[in-house]
């Protein structure tokens, strides 16, 4: 029997690169996401691995080992390697994917296919399945041990545990998933696609996450979660202030923008998206011209707030805007874009969405 399984991509409204620093995050799931098709073999010793967006089929064996499988397969194949690490053997048989999260638009396209993967190669696995923290983890280590990237859990928790109509307030020390009701009723919220790609495993995540670090063993806590509110004021280092200033006041933004939404204040949400995009831009250093001309245009033609999401270095921008103003930047954003020599962005009106299940397989799954 064939499983098959979906898994959502993400936007994440607020909380940028606080996921591996024990903070908070403020995400949706997406109603776009990849499809996995898994039909188990009775015996056999690879995976064949099959993607619509992709010419050739590529093998991966059940004893894969970081450094094997490159590029796109290697994602799976890191979920393959961190299952048998987390004690589950994958059974051999042929994957197929199906996609529509756009690739290097900051959506979080890596994590819903690993996430797929994991629930239908474990759907066909004997034993318990692990719980969807779990699962977050196994896919958190394919991406960081295996392919490389050095991410948080963020993507993955917010492709497992979405809900529709409410974002999640994410604590990254617990990892407790607390929803927040999303209220679209008069307001539309807006996918700003820049059309400059994003690089999640790129050097400058790698050093921003190291200069946290430092930070934090400067300040000498385990963690910046862990660092009263105005301790990058401190630091010597004026980069490392910078780096430590964002995650500090990033994590503050994010729960007041969760108490915002819970009394569906889209303007005061909306001011905090625009503080996250100025610190992202001037303390991180995460974004890029032409990001940067699609907030703040956004913004002028009447959205309550903008901010990019994602790792950065381009992707997308997330807008909160009434209806009226939703149509005008739909309009008008990408002539301003293209006027300044930047690609024309897509602009898409995205709902919170269900997070990652099994949409037929061998057995049940919650």
């Amino acid at each position: 029997m064939t499983v098959r399984a979906y898994a959502p991509g993400r936007v994440n409204l607020i909380g940028e690169h606080t996921d591996y620093n024990d903070g908070f995050a403020l995400p949706i799931a997406l109603q776009v996401g990849t499809v996995a098709e898994f039909e188990p073999a009775a015996d056999g010793s690879v995976i064949d691995v099959v993607s619509a967006q992709e010419d050739d089929a590529v093998p991966v064996p059940l004893d894969t080992r970081p450094g094997v499988v490159r590029g796109w397969a290697g994602y799976v194949a890191g979920c393959v390697w961190a299952l048998r690490e987390h004690g589950v053997l994958a059974p051999a048989g042929t994957l197929r994917l199906r996609s529509d999260v756009p690739v290097g638009a900051g959506l979080s396209s890596s994590a819903a296919l690993e996430c797929a993967v994991l629930l239908a190669v474990l759907d066909a696995a004997p034993g318990p399945a692990p719980d969807r923290t779990a699962l977050a983890r196994i896919a958190q280590r394919a991406e960081n041990d295996y392919v490389g990237a050095p991410t948080g859990l963020l993507d993955q928790m917010s492709s497992l545990y979405g809900a529709e109509d409410a974002a999640l307030l994410l604590d990254f020390r617990t990892l407790t998933v607390d929803p927040v009701p999303l209220r679209l009723d008069a307001d539309v919220l807006l996918a700003i696609d820049s059309h400059t790609p994003h690089q999640h495993a790129a050097g400058e995540y790698r050093r921003r996450r190291e200069a946290c670090e430092a930070a934090a063993a400067q300040l000498g806590v385990t963690a910046l979660r862990d660092a009263p509110d105005d301790a990058w004021e401190s630091l010597e280092d004026v980069e490392i202030r910078r780096r430590a200033r964002h995650v500090l006041t990033e994590n503050r933004r994010v729960l007041d923008a969760a108490a915002a939404l819970r009394r569906a204040d889209h303007a005061a949400f909306g001011a905090l998206m625009n503080a996250s995009q100025e610190s992202m831009r001037d303390d991180f250093a995460i974004t890029v011209p032409a990001i940067d001309l699609i907030a703040e245009t956004a913004v002028e033609l009447g959205a309550y707030g903008a901010r990019m999401t994602g790792g950065g270095f381009g992707g997308t921008v997330i807008a909160l805007a009434p209806a009226s103003a939703a149509d005008r930047i739909a309009k008008t954003l990408p002539g301003r874009l293209t006027s300044a020599g930047h690609p024309a962005p897509t602009v898409t009106a995205v709902r919170p969405g269900r997070g990652a299940h099994v949409l037929s397989g061998v057995r049940s799954r919650p």
